[in-house]
């Protein structure tokens, strides 16, 4: 199987490099990367000997026409993920989610190459926190930020070259991440960075935002079941029924690093903060049987701190200039 990954030195994708060549030692991995500031070369260092790394974009449609051709599956991560940075300047979000999928969908189309993109549960908006609903592939969309409306329209891009073109695609959409190498921007790895720099966490608003927790592998598992075993055309929501605001969270993570559970600080809220995501499952268990194996999110936070402990190296680096553009918006 020769496997193209699209931002495969970012977060979810380079662990799902990773996941892919432990459980199946006779693939080919080519890595399609433009290693923004997000992206870590590094992550992938385990397997650089056994992959094809091309430094490139999506929006790059030579690069990407040529990088298709040889593939048998694609699996798009690439994307601009932080709401905070849409809300600074949409234009990288618009040339990584639209026009790089646009470019993708064209390369599929022509080669007859198998593709699953990855998209999030934030293109759905936001439930009110005393609304029983959950988020389910029916779920129409209502995207809150510019990083949110970019992925929305991917998603219908998708869906209309599946139906327009008949190319062979799935969607899945997914809760909120957390695991080793996500970036330091991030919620929960900027909280563990932060205490072990000494540094008290930082909330935002009330901390009363809810959001569905899952760990990167078992994301990551869920998109391999359905690659091998999804129907084509169909859209499957991924969720591991982990709700938890951000507030409790922070004390989880306080906890596990011996820190009073009241050692952090309120900041201004995010403008257009979702108050709640909640994904539902049950198509993705029902119909594949899958399921996640990470069911304890304090022991997976537990192993999360751990990791950022041992790796210091991977991101010290990137925390300064992360946390000076948070003081610059008071955040």
């Amino acid at each position: 199987m020769r496997v193209l990954v699209t931002g495969g030195a970012g977060f979810i994708g380079s662990n799902y490099v990773l996941q892919t060549l432990a459980e199946q030692s006779e693939a080919h991995v080519t890595v399609l990367d433009s290693l923004n500031y997000a992206a870590n070369r590094a992550s992938l260092d385990p397997v650089a000997d056994r992959i094809e790394f091309v430094v490139g974009s999506t929006a790059d449609a030579a690069v990407t026409e040529e990088l298709v051709a040889r593939a048998d599956v694609v699996v798009n991560f690439a994307a601009e993920s932080h709401n905070d940075n849409s809300l600074n300047d949409p234009t990288p979000f618009l040339q990584s989610n639209v026009i790089g999928t646009w470019n993708l969908l064209e390369a599929v189309r022509r080669h007859d190459v198998r593709l699953h993109h990855i998209s999030t549960d934030e293109v759905f908006g936001d439930l009110a926190l005393d609304d029983p609903a959950r988020f389910t592939e029916e779920t129409r969309y209502r995207p809150s930020s510019p990083y949110s409306a970019t992925k929305a329209s991917a998603d219908h891009l998708v869906r209309a070259w599946a139906r327009s073109f008949g190319i062979r695609a799935t969607i899945s959409n997914c809760s909120n991440n957390y695991g080793p190498r996500q970036h330091v921007e991030k919620f929960i790895p900027r909280q563990i960075t932060n205490i072990l720099d000494g540094v008290r966490p930082k909330l935002y608003g009330a901390g009363t935002n809810v959001r569905d927790w899952i760990h990167v592998e078992d994301h990551n598992s869920a998109v391999q079941a359905i690659i091998e075993k999804g129907t084509v055309g169909e859209t499957y929501l991924i969720g591991a029924e982990c709700e938890v605001d951000n507030l409790t969270i922070v004390r989880a993570l306080l906890r596990v690093t011996g820190k009073p559970e009241d050692w952090f600080d309120f900041v201004s809220d995010r403008p257009g903060h979702d108050v709640r995501y909640a994904i539902d499952p049950s198509k993705i268990t029902d119909e594949l049987g899958w399921s996640p194996r990470y069911q304890d999110l304090e022991a997976g936070l537990e192993a999360t701190v751990a990791w950022y402990s041992d790796h210091r190296d991977w991101w010290t680096s990137a925390k300064h200039a992360t946390e000076e553009v948070y003081a610059q918006i008071g955040r």
